[in-house]
């Protein structure tokens, strides 16, 4: 059964193009699912007919059937999709109402012409809604004519026994509800990954509750917290490293270290900012509220020395990490249209950047304020007074070690 599944997938984007937008792509192997399954469901109509004499009507379904591999062919080898699209749009429309004819109407036929229905709805999911328009327009008027010279059609060799023409009633109906359903459930799923894709990156960009917010209103989206603790850390010597180092090789490297940074980040239920070179910002109590916004950004930062020192490439660089924190007031929200992003603001952010600058290697950087909340649970030790521009001389700790146990995560983010 897999392998049946796999050669019906490698089908389905057989004509798929590596410049193609998931989009196109989407749309290809919708089209060629659905050409594919009314293709082996016209093996029924046309064997059936053939063993009722009726090859004029077989020659019909036959006739779609050599079509849409000529067609297929054509696509995989040319790319055109278009081509591919408005010709089973034609023979989708236009067949159903021909073999309904050469049956003798609409009894005779068991409604046949329901298959066209197929076309406009294909037109929609391929064309887009205003362009299925005609489409729908051009199968309501197939059906009125059909409708208008059904009496005059008859049957020279009579009319088809009563029990044949019911099994080819649920047939036809029973084969246009199971390729719209097909369909269906092919897009809709395919949408839906996409959707969650998607909605991955979106959360990539942005906090989970701004997110949130920005998808119901597009309204600014702005807000202060009278107090957050910010994190701010530096990789030491990675400059020196980018300097003589191949490319792909440097953005390597930080791409491992940040991803471990990352899921620390997540772990701790705190929110990274974004990155700036080799910079990294935290955030602990923004956007989501939570009275331990101090201690938890102390765990992370001590956490963050203890990753890197356990990242192989990154000791063997030599490279070193070190972090400024602060705790105070800070204003934050979303900026630009396009590529926007989630962003801090305020004398806490510029002070944890200080911090930083000042801190050595191996060192975790902490003001005053931030000092305050710690002092209980955290060993830390003083060091030199600060000149900070524009808020003067400040007293600074080092963060040595935790002094009482943490908190499990489940426990940490509680709301204030």
């Amino acid at each position: 059964m897999r392998a049946v599944v796999a050669r019906i997938e490698r089908l389905m984007v057989a004509g798929v193009r590596p410049d193609d937008s998931y989009e196109e792509r989407l749309q290809k192997a919708s089209l060629v699912l659905g050409a594919g399954l009314i293709t082996v469901l016209a093996f029924g109509w046309t064997g059936t007919y053939l063993a009722l004499g009726l090859p004029d009507a077989a020659a019909i379904p036959f006739a779609y059937q050599l079509a849409t591999v000529v067609t297929l062919v054509v696509f995989v080898r040319t790319g055109r999709f278009r081509v591919l699209c408005i010709t089973q749009l034609v023979l989708m429309l236009v067949l159903p109402f021909v073999l309904q004819w050469v049956l003798g109407g609409f009894v005779e036929s068991s409604a046949v012409s329901l298959w066209a229905f197929v076309a406009p709805l294909c037109a929609t999911m391929f064309l887009g809604a205003r362009a299925a328009i005609p489409w729908f327009v051009a199968f309501a008027l197939l059906l009125v004519a059909a409708a208008v010279v059904d009496g005059s059609l008859t049957r020279e060799d009579g009319p088809i026994p009563a029990d044949i023409a019911l099994v080819f009633f649920v047939l036809n109906v029973l084969g246009v509800a199971t390729t719209t359903f097909v369909l269906l459930q092919h897009y809709l799923q395919a949408l839906g990954r996409e959707r969650a894709r998607s909605e991955r990156l979106l959360l990539n960009v942005l906090p989970e509750a701004v997110a949130e917010r920005l998808k119901v209103s597009e309204e600014t989206i702005a807000e202060h917290a009278d107090e957050v603790t910010v994190l701010f850390a530096d990789l030491v010597g990675f400059t020196a490293i980018a300097d003589r180092t191949d490319a792909r090789e440097v953005v390597q490297l930080l791409n491992e270290i940040f991803s471990a940074f990352d899921d620390l980040v997540d772990r701790c239920g705190l929110e990274k900012i974004k990155t700036l070179g080799d910079g990294y910002l935290v955030a602990a109590g923004i956007p989501t509220p939570r009275s331990d916004h101090a201690e938890a950004a102390a765990d992370l930062a001590l956490e963050l020395e203890r990753c890197l020192g356990s990242l192989p490439r990154a000791v063997e660089s030599g490279i070193a990490l070190r972090i400024g924190v602060d705790t105070g007031p800070v204003v934050a929200g979303v900026i630009g249209r396009r590529k926007f992003s989630y962003d801090l603001w305020g004398d806490t952010v510029n002070t944890a950047s200080r911090m930083q600058s000042h801190a050595a290697p191996g060192e975790i950087r902490v003001t005053e304020a931030t000092h305050r909340r710690l002092a209980d649970s955290f060993e830390l030790e003083g060091r030199e007074v600060v000149e900070v521009k524009g808020k003067g001389p400040l007293p600074t700790y080092v963060l040595v070690s935790r002094r009482r146990p943490a908190l499990p995560v489940e426990e940490q983010a509680v709301p204030t």
